[in-house]
């Protein structure tokens, strides 16, 4: 099978594609992680009407009008699908639900038995309204615009999966390092049900999708390339061997040093940093290798104002347009002001226009 996006690899208008494509994009591409979420007035309008956080993922036409009012507010480059990496334990056979002010809940897998208690069986038919959201999201966005699937990373969403909550991970972290034959298997479970996930996604109009490891900052090095950086790898591949040329970003968060390993190592068009990296460590660290992906710290989108606007010419100036995508080193934040967003956006478009 080709990659439905083939023919746009030299030529693409749009400006993400064309950077995860190795190009010079027509201008720089911002999208921010999370930013279809709590900071925007009509989003929590929807999430009341939706009753809770689940029902919402699970709602084509309400997410997909989540995914879309960033959108409608600001001039973004990119869509990513509004759903949630814990969809998939869910999928798996795992109990999950979404308690007010505490976060996920889920059931606990810390033992063989629990392991086998899991189904690969229908996980990809399961999440179907997730790729019912993806269908008309890329019928309804903007032209210029890209869509970004995802999906949580194996070692983050097994760290969920092992302590029943994010708390502080200390048992998930213990079964990586002591290399338990159960946690192995529940990372190849998860690496599978990953590659059709994404795959579905793909298929289903996602122009990129990002894998996300949100606790790879958990792992010491050598735990690091067992557990995130292999399984990210083989989901890659899994990827690429159903549809080749497929675009993918992997965002290792809090990685340190290993994000070097990581960007020579696992394949990825981009790869995202946090906010801990300099510039002069993104060019010599990531860049080489790939395109990169980050990495504004979400409290100076926060704080606003002048330190913003120097934080954001710091950014741009120092990375290569045609290896950058603007981001945030993680999601902003909820309380984050709307014309904070603005002024950001806006800056990074001046020196589009330098």
């Amino acid at each position: 099978m080709t990659h439905p996006h083939a023919a746009e690899r030299a030529t693409t208008s749009k400006a993400l594609l064309a950077v995860l494509d190795g190009h010079r994009p027509s201008r720089r591409p911002i999208w921010m992680m999370r930013q279809a979420g709590r900071y925007l007035p009509e989003y929590r309008e929807l999430r009341a009407q939706a009753g809770s956080f689940l029902n919402l993922c699970y709602n084509p036409e309400l997410a997909t009008e989540v995914t879309l009012q960033p959108l409608k507010r600001f001039d973004l480059d990119a869509a990513i699908l509004f759903a949630d990496i814990l969809l998939v334990p869910q999928a798996l056979g795992a109990s999950l639900t979404f308690a007010e002010g505490e976060g996920p809940v889920l059931s606990t897998v810390t033992s063989d038995r629990d392991v086998a208690a899991l189904s690969l069986d229908g996980v990809v038919e399961r999440l179907s309204p997730i790729y019912e959201t993806v269908r008309r999201v890329a019928a309804a966005k903007p032209s210029h615009a890209t869509l970004i699937g995802f999906c949580g990373a194996p070692w983050t969403v097994a760290s969920y999966m092992i302590e029943g909550r994010g708390s502080s991970r200390q048992n998930a972290r213990l079964a990586a390092i002591a290399g338990e034959p159960w946690f192995a298997r529940l990372i190849d479970i998860l690496v599978e049900a990953s590659v059709g996930y994404l795959v579905a996604q793909l298929k289903a109009g996602a122009e990129a999708v990002q894998i996300f490891d949100s606790w790879a900052g958990d792992l010491p090095a050598h735990e690091f390339r067992r557990w995130s950086l292999e399984p990210i790898r083989k989901i890659i591949e899994g990827i690429r061997a159903e549809i080749p040329g497929a675009r993918v970003i992997g965002f290792p968060r809090a990685a340190g040093t290993n994000v070097a390993d990581f960007a020579a190592s696992a394949g990825a068009n981009a790869v995202g940093v946090d906010s801990s990296m300099s510039v002069e460590a993104i060019r010599r660290d990531v860049i080489p290798y790939c395109a990169v992906q980050g990495n504004l710290d979400p409290l100076q989108l926060l704080a606003g104002g002048e330190r913003l606007d120097r934080a954001v010419d710091e950014l741009v100036t120092g990375l290569n347009p045609a290896r950058h995508i603007v981001n945030l080193g993680h999601g902003i934040l909820p309380q984050t002001p709307i014309d904070n967003v603005i002024r950001f956006i806006e800056r990074v478009r001046q020196h589009d226009g330098a």
